[in-house]
Protein backbone atom coordinates (compact mmCIF):
# COMPACT_ATOMS: atom_id res chain seq x y z
CA UNK A 1 0.00 0.00 0.00
CA UNK A 2 0.64 3.73 -0.38
CA UNK A 3 2.91 5.22 2.21
CA UNK A 4 2.66 8.75 2.76
CA UNK A 5 4.93 11.29 4.21
CA UNK A 6 3.64 12.65 7.47
CA UNK A 7 3.54 16.76 6.73
CA UNK A 8 3.77 18.09 10.59
CA UNK A 9 6.79 18.34 12.78
CA UNK A 10 7.00 14.97 14.62
CA UNK A 11 9.47 14.83 18.13
CA UNK A 12 12.49 13.12 17.55
CA UNK A 13 12.32 10.11 19.95
CA UNK A 14 9.95 9.04 16.73
CA UNK A 15 12.99 8.16 15.11
CA UNK A 16 13.06 4.01 14.15
CA UNK A 17 9.56 3.64 16.24
CA UNK A 18 6.85 1.86 14.12
CA UNK A 19 3.32 2.45 15.19
CA UNK A 20 -0.08 0.51 14.46
CA UNK A 21 -3.35 2.60 15.21
CA UNK A 22 -6.56 1.56 15.63
CA UNK A 23 -9.33 4.68 14.57
CA UNK A 24 -13.11 5.11 16.04
CA UNK A 25 -15.46 7.37 14.52
CA UNK A 26 -19.23 7.71 15.72
CA UNK A 27 -20.01 11.60 16.24
CA UNK A 28 -22.85 11.41 13.66
CA UNK A 29 -24.84 9.04 10.63
CA UNK A 30 -21.25 6.95 9.99
CA UNK A 31 -19.38 4.13 12.70
CA UNK A 32 -16.18 4.24 10.94
CA UNK A 33 -12.97 1.72 11.91
CA UNK A 34 -9.82 2.51 10.41
CA UNK A 35 -6.00 0.87 10.44
CA UNK A 36 -2.80 2.85 9.65
CA UNK A 37 0.81 1.82 10.66
CA UNK A 38 3.75 4.62 10.99
CA UNK A 39 7.23 4.10 10.55
CA UNK A 40 10.25 6.31 9.14
CA UNK A 41 8.22 9.54 8.90
CA UNK A 42 5.09 8.01 6.61
CA UNK A 43 1.96 6.19 7.34
CA UNK A 44 0.54 3.55 5.33
CA UNK A 45 -3.54 2.58 5.59
CA UNK A 46 -3.88 -0.68 5.79
CA UNK A 47 -8.05 -0.76 5.84
CA UNK A 48 -10.98 2.08 6.02
CA UNK A 49 -14.44 0.67 6.76
CA UNK A 50 -17.82 2.40 7.67
CA UNK A 51 -21.50 1.62 8.19
CA UNK A 52 -24.05 4.08 7.57
CA UNK A 53 -27.00 4.81 9.36
CA UNK A 54 -29.45 6.15 6.84
CA UNK A 55 -33.13 7.00 8.26
CA UNK A 56 -35.85 5.93 5.41
CA UNK A 57 -37.32 9.47 6.39
CA UNK A 58 -36.93 12.86 8.26
CA UNK A 59 -33.15 13.59 9.39
CA UNK A 60 -30.78 11.56 11.81
CA UNK A 61 -32.49 10.48 14.64
CA UNK A 62 -29.97 10.14 17.87
CA UNK A 63 -31.40 6.81 19.04
CA UNK A 64 -32.06 5.17 15.76
CA UNK A 65 -28.51 6.54 14.38
CA UNK A 66 -26.82 4.89 17.78
CA UNK A 67 -28.47 1.41 17.62
CA UNK A 68 -27.17 1.01 14.20
CA UNK A 69 -23.55 1.98 15.30
CA UNK A 70 -23.86 -0.95 18.21
CA UNK A 71 -25.46 -3.50 16.22
CA UNK A 72 -22.74 -2.93 13.68
CA UNK A 73 -19.55 -2.40 15.61
CA UNK A 74 -18.58 -5.83 15.94
CA UNK A 75 -18.76 -6.84 12.33
CA UNK A 76 -17.09 -3.65 11.10
CA UNK A 77 -14.11 -3.96 13.68
CA UNK A 78 -13.45 -7.98 12.80
CA UNK A 79 -14.04 -6.64 8.93
CA UNK A 80 -11.17 -4.03 9.16
CA UNK A 81 -9.18 -6.04 11.56
CA UNK A 82 -9.04 -9.31 9.08
CA UNK A 83 -8.31 -6.68 5.74
CA UNK A 84 -5.59 -4.93 7.69
CA UNK A 85 -3.72 -8.34 8.34
CA UNK A 86 -3.63 -7.21 12.27
CA UNK A 87 -4.93 -8.18 15.59
CA UNK A 88 -5.65 -6.18 18.34
CA UNK A 89 -2.47 -7.57 19.87
CA UNK A 90 -1.01 -5.90 17.38
CA UNK A 91 -2.48 -2.76 17.99
CA UNK A 92 -0.62 0.21 20.04
CA UNK A 93 -3.34 2.86 20.99
CA UNK A 94 -7.01 2.92 20.12
CA UNK A 95 -8.18 6.13 19.38
CA UNK A 96 -11.64 7.37 19.18
CA UNK A 97 -13.60 10.85 18.15
CA UNK A 98 -15.04 12.20 21.60
CA UNK A 99 -16.49 14.81 19.82
CA UNK A 100 -18.31 17.27 19.10
CA UNK A 101 -21.08 15.65 17.35
CA UNK A 102 -24.42 13.74 18.75
CA UNK A 103 -23.89 12.76 22.22
CA UNK A 104 -25.61 9.20 22.04
CA UNK A 105 -23.55 8.17 18.77
CA UNK A 106 -20.30 9.38 20.36
CA UNK A 107 -21.16 7.11 23.35
CA UNK A 108 -21.05 4.20 21.22
CA UNK A 109 -17.38 4.50 19.60
CA UNK A 110 -16.07 5.90 22.92
CA UNK A 111 -17.64 3.07 25.28
CA UNK A 112 -16.63 0.23 22.56
CA UNK A 113 -12.52 2.16 22.67
CA UNK A 114 -12.40 2.28 26.15
CA UNK A 115 -13.50 -1.44 26.20
CA UNK A 116 -10.63 -2.11 23.97
CA UNK A 117 -8.21 -0.01 25.83
CA UNK A 118 -8.45 -1.52 28.68
CA UNK A 119 -9.41 -5.41 27.51
CA UNK A 120 -5.99 -5.26 25.60
CA UNK A 121 -3.97 -3.06 27.79
CA UNK A 122 -3.48 -0.09 25.25
CA UNK A 123 -3.24 3.42 25.39
CA UNK A 124 -6.72 5.10 24.57
CA UNK A 125 -6.00 8.76 22.46
CA UNK A 126 -8.93 10.75 22.85
CA UNK A 127 -9.02 12.84 19.37
CA UNK A 128 -11.45 15.95 18.16
CA UNK A 129 -13.95 14.65 15.24
CA UNK A 130 -12.89 18.25 13.37
CA UNK A 131 -8.82 18.50 13.99
CA UNK A 132 -8.88 14.83 12.54
CA UNK A 133 -10.92 16.31 8.99
CA UNK A 134 -8.18 18.93 8.90
CA UNK A 135 -5.44 16.53 9.46
CA UNK A 136 -6.64 13.96 7.29
CA UNK A 137 -6.83 16.60 4.36
CA UNK A 138 -2.82 18.10 5.67
CA UNK A 139 -1.71 14.43 5.24
CA UNK A 140 -2.60 13.57 1.80
CA UNK A 141 -1.86 17.17 0.69
CA UNK A 142 1.46 17.65 2.40
CA UNK A 143 0.27 20.84 2.96
CA UNK A 144 1.50 22.30 6.37
CA UNK A 145 -0.02 26.07 6.84
CA UNK A 146 -2.88 26.83 4.73
CA UNK A 147 -6.16 28.23 4.98
CA UNK A 148 -8.75 25.65 5.89
CA UNK A 149 -11.92 25.73 4.35
CA UNK A 150 -14.38 23.41 6.64
CA UNK A 151 -17.67 22.11 5.57
CA UNK A 152 -19.65 19.42 6.79
CA UNK A 153 -22.88 18.95 8.20
CA UNK A 154 -22.42 19.66 11.26
CA UNK A 155 -19.74 22.66 10.77
CA UNK A 156 -18.79 25.37 8.80
CA UNK A 157 -15.79 27.36 9.20
CA UNK A 158 -12.65 28.92 7.77
CA UNK A 159 -9.66 28.62 9.91
CA UNK A 160 -6.04 29.41 10.20
CA UNK A 161 -3.58 27.66 12.47
CA UNK A 162 -1.11 30.04 14.88
CA UNK A 163 0.65 29.42 17.99
CA UNK A 164 0.24 25.86 17.98
CA UNK A 165 -3.90 26.11 18.13
CA UNK A 166 -6.00 26.34 15.04
CA UNK A 167 -8.27 30.17 15.25
CA UNK A 168 -11.63 30.22 13.59
CA UNK A 169 -11.48 33.06 11.62
CA UNK A 170 -15.11 32.62 10.15
CA UNK A 171 -18.13 30.95 10.56
CA UNK A 172 -21.62 30.17 10.41
CA UNK A 173 -23.84 32.07 13.30
CA UNK A 174 -26.56 29.45 12.59
CA UNK A 175 -26.98 26.47 10.57
CA UNK A 176 -24.04 24.87 8.81
CA UNK A 177 -23.94 24.41 4.98
CA UNK A 178 -24.53 20.15 5.04
CA UNK A 179 -27.05 20.67 7.27
CA UNK A 180 -28.54 23.51 4.88
CA UNK A 181 -28.93 21.26 2.35
CA UNK A 182 -30.28 18.38 4.03
CA UNK A 183 -32.71 20.59 5.59
CA UNK A 184 -34.14 21.77 2.31
CA UNK A 185 -34.22 18.84 -0.08
CA UNK A 186 -35.95 16.58 2.70
CA UNK A 187 -38.70 19.51 3.09
CA UNK A 188 -39.24 19.78 -0.67
CA UNK A 189 -39.83 16.11 -0.74
CA UNK A 190 -36.32 14.54 -2.53
CA UNK A 191 -34.60 13.59 0.02
CA UNK A 192 -33.48 11.26 2.05
CA UNK A 193 -31.79 9.42 0.37
CA UNK A 194 -29.22 12.71 0.51
CA UNK A 195 -26.82 11.06 -1.71
CA UNK A 196 -27.17 9.00 -4.49
CA UNK A 197 -24.25 8.01 -6.86
CA UNK A 198 -21.57 10.75 -4.94
CA UNK A 199 -24.10 13.40 -5.94
CA UNK A 200 -26.10 15.14 -3.25
CA UNK A 201 -29.60 15.61 -3.82
CA UNK A 202 -29.02 19.89 -4.23
CA UNK A 203 -26.68 19.27 -7.14
CA UNK A 204 -29.32 16.14 -8.82
CA UNK A 205 -32.62 19.26 -8.52
CA UNK A 206 -30.10 21.94 -9.48
CA UNK A 207 -29.61 19.95 -13.09
CA UNK A 208 -32.69 20.73 -13.70
CA UNK A 209 -32.49 24.51 -14.39
CA UNK A 210 -29.64 26.68 -15.26
CA UNK A 211 -31.51 29.71 -14.41
CA UNK A 212 -30.79 31.82 -11.12
CA UNK A 213 -32.78 34.28 -8.78
CA UNK A 214 -31.66 36.11 -6.28
CA UNK A 215 -31.70 34.96 -2.73
CA UNK A 216 -30.65 36.54 0.72
CA UNK A 217 -27.27 36.29 0.75
CA UNK A 218 -25.74 36.92 4.57
CA UNK A 219 -22.17 37.68 5.06
CA UNK A 220 -21.44 39.53 8.24
CA UNK A 221 -17.53 39.98 8.35
CA UNK A 222 -16.10 36.73 7.98
CA UNK A 223 -18.78 34.75 9.67
CA UNK A 224 -21.94 33.24 7.07
CA UNK A 225 -25.61 33.48 8.08
CA UNK A 226 -27.70 30.63 6.57
CA UNK A 227 -30.91 30.24 8.27
CA UNK A 228 -32.49 33.61 6.34
CA UNK A 229 -31.12 31.96 2.71
CA UNK A 230 -33.04 28.63 4.19
CA UNK A 231 -36.44 30.14 5.03
CA UNK A 232 -36.48 32.15 1.36
CA UNK A 233 -35.63 29.23 -0.40
CA UNK A 234 -38.70 26.46 1.01
CA UNK A 235 -40.82 29.73 0.75
CA UNK A 236 -40.13 29.89 -3.04
CA UNK A 237 -40.27 25.85 -3.59
CA UNK A 238 -43.77 25.83 -1.73
CA UNK A 239 -45.37 28.54 -3.76
CA UNK A 240 -43.92 26.59 -6.74
CA UNK A 241 -45.74 23.79 -5.97
CA UNK A 242 -43.58 21.19 -6.98
CA UNK A 243 -42.73 22.11 -10.82
CA UNK A 244 -39.43 20.15 -11.86
CA UNK A 245 -38.41 23.52 -13.20
CA UNK A 246 -38.77 25.51 -10.33
CA UNK A 247 -37.62 23.70 -8.14
CA UNK A 248 -34.24 23.10 -10.27
CA UNK A 249 -34.41 26.88 -10.19
CA UNK A 250 -34.67 27.24 -7.07
CA UNK A 251 -32.16 24.37 -5.92
CA UNK A 252 -29.56 26.33 -8.12
CA UNK A 253 -29.97 29.50 -6.88
CA UNK A 254 -29.32 28.02 -3.19
CA UNK A 255 -26.24 26.27 -3.71
CA UNK A 256 -24.52 29.18 -5.85
CA UNK A 257 -25.67 31.51 -3.34
CA UNK A 258 -24.22 29.43 -0.17
CA UNK A 259 -21.42 28.59 -2.02
CA UNK A 260 -20.32 31.84 -3.05
CA UNK A 261 -20.96 33.28 0.87
CA UNK A 262 -18.11 30.94 1.52
CA UNK A 263 -15.65 31.75 -1.37
CA UNK A 264 -16.35 35.45 -0.67
CA UNK A 265 -15.22 34.52 3.55
CA UNK A 266 -12.47 32.50 1.86
CA UNK A 267 -10.67 35.10 -0.32
CA UNK A 268 -11.14 37.85 2.50
CA UNK A 269 -9.18 35.50 4.94
CA UNK A 270 -6.68 34.41 1.96
CA UNK A 271 -6.24 38.12 1.17
CA UNK A 272 -6.15 39.02 5.41
CA UNK A 273 -3.56 36.46 5.71
CA UNK A 274 -1.17 36.32 2.45
CA UNK A 275 -1.39 32.38 2.99
CA UNK A 276 -0.09 30.39 0.06
CA UNK A 277 -1.91 26.81 0.10
CA UNK A 278 -5.83 26.49 0.72
CA UNK A 279 -7.12 23.16 2.03
CA UNK A 280 -10.96 22.25 1.57
CA UNK A 281 -12.01 19.46 4.01
CA UNK A 282 -15.09 17.75 5.54
CA UNK A 283 -17.89 16.10 4.05
CA UNK A 284 -19.06 18.88 1.74
CA UNK A 285 -15.92 19.14 0.09
CA UNK A 286 -16.89 16.39 -2.04
CA UNK A 287 -19.06 18.35 -4.01
CA UNK A 288 -17.52 19.02 -7.45
CA UNK A 289 -19.78 22.34 -8.00
CA UNK A 290 -17.42 23.92 -4.46
CA UNK A 291 -14.44 21.95 -5.73
CA UNK A 292 -14.54 24.28 -8.81
CA UNK A 293 -15.09 27.07 -7.14
CA UNK A 294 -12.21 26.84 -5.20
CA UNK A 295 -9.94 25.66 -8.11
CA UNK A 296 -10.99 28.79 -9.71
CA UNK A 297 -10.52 31.40 -6.35
CA UNK A 298 -6.98 29.86 -5.84
CA UNK A 299 -5.76 30.37 -9.74
CA UNK A 300 -6.73 33.84 -9.32
CA UNK A 301 -4.52 34.19 -6.02
CA UNK A 302 -1.69 31.96 -7.82
CA UNK A 303 -2.27 30.09 -4.23
CA UNK A 304 -1.97 26.30 -4.06
CA UNK A 305 -5.23 24.23 -3.36
CA UNK A 306 -5.92 20.94 -2.38
CA UNK A 307 -9.55 19.18 -1.76
CA UNK A 308 -9.73 16.37 0.31
CA UNK A 309 -10.34 12.85 -2.06
CA UNK A 310 -14.22 12.10 -1.54
CA UNK A 311 -13.28 8.57 0.17
CA UNK A 312 -11.58 10.23 2.82
CA UNK A 313 -13.16 13.60 3.11
CA UNK A 314 -15.88 12.70 4.90
CA UNK A 315 -16.71 11.01 8.48
CA UNK A 316 -14.37 8.13 8.77
CA UNK A 317 -12.24 5.89 10.94
CA UNK A 318 -8.60 6.64 9.19
CA UNK A 319 -8.89 10.09 9.92
CA UNK A 320 -9.74 9.02 13.46
CA UNK A 321 -6.62 6.86 13.64
CA UNK A 322 -4.12 9.54 11.99
CA UNK A 323 -4.84 12.11 14.19
CA UNK A 324 -4.99 9.71 17.15
CA UNK A 325 -1.41 8.82 16.08
CA UNK A 326 -0.20 12.81 16.01
CA UNK A 327 -1.37 12.53 19.48
CA UNK A 328 0.01 9.31 20.55
CA UNK A 329 3.49 10.14 19.51
CA UNK A 330 3.53 13.43 21.36
CA UNK A 331 2.17 11.28 24.82
CA UNK A 332 -1.43 12.49 24.54
CA UNK A 333 -3.22 9.49 25.68
CA UNK A 334 -5.45 9.18 28.28
CA UNK A 335 -6.93 6.58 30.94
CA UNK A 336 -10.36 4.68 30.15
CA UNK A 337 -12.48 5.83 33.01
CA UNK A 338 -10.70 9.20 32.21
CA UNK A 339 -11.89 9.62 28.83
CA UNK A 340 -15.24 11.36 28.22
CA UNK A 341 -17.75 12.60 25.48
CA UNK A 342 -17.27 16.27 24.50
CA UNK A 343 -20.59 16.97 22.72
CA UNK A 344 -19.43 20.47 21.85
CA UNK A 345 -16.28 20.20 21.78
CA UNK A 346 -14.60 23.29 20.01
CA UNK A 347 -11.70 23.32 17.58
CA UNK A 348 -10.26 25.97 19.07
CA UNK A 349 -9.89 24.66 22.43
CA UNK A 350 -6.78 23.07 22.45
CA UNK A 351 -3.23 23.55 21.22
CA UNK A 352 -1.27 20.78 19.45
CA UNK A 353 2.71 20.29 19.66
CA UNK A 354 2.87 19.52 15.56
CA UNK A 355 1.39 22.86 14.56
Amino acid sequence: MQKIPVPVKLPESVEGKEVTVLGIESTSHTLGVGVLRFSRGSVEILANISSQYRPEKGGIHPREASQHHMKNAPTVLREVLRKAGVSMRDINTVATAIGPGIGPCLRVGVTIARFLSKYFNIPLTPVNHAVAHIEIGKLFSGFNDPVIVYVSGGNTMVLVQKNSQYRVMGETLDIPLGNLFDTFTREIGIAPPYVVDGKHAIDVCAEWSQEFQPLPYTVKGNDLSFSGLLTAALKLAREANGGKESLGRICNSLRETAFNMLIEVSERVLALTNKKQLLLVGGVASNKVLRWKMETLTSIYNVKYYGTPPDVAGDNGVMIAYTGLLLYLYGRTSKPEETHVKQRYRIDEDAYPWL
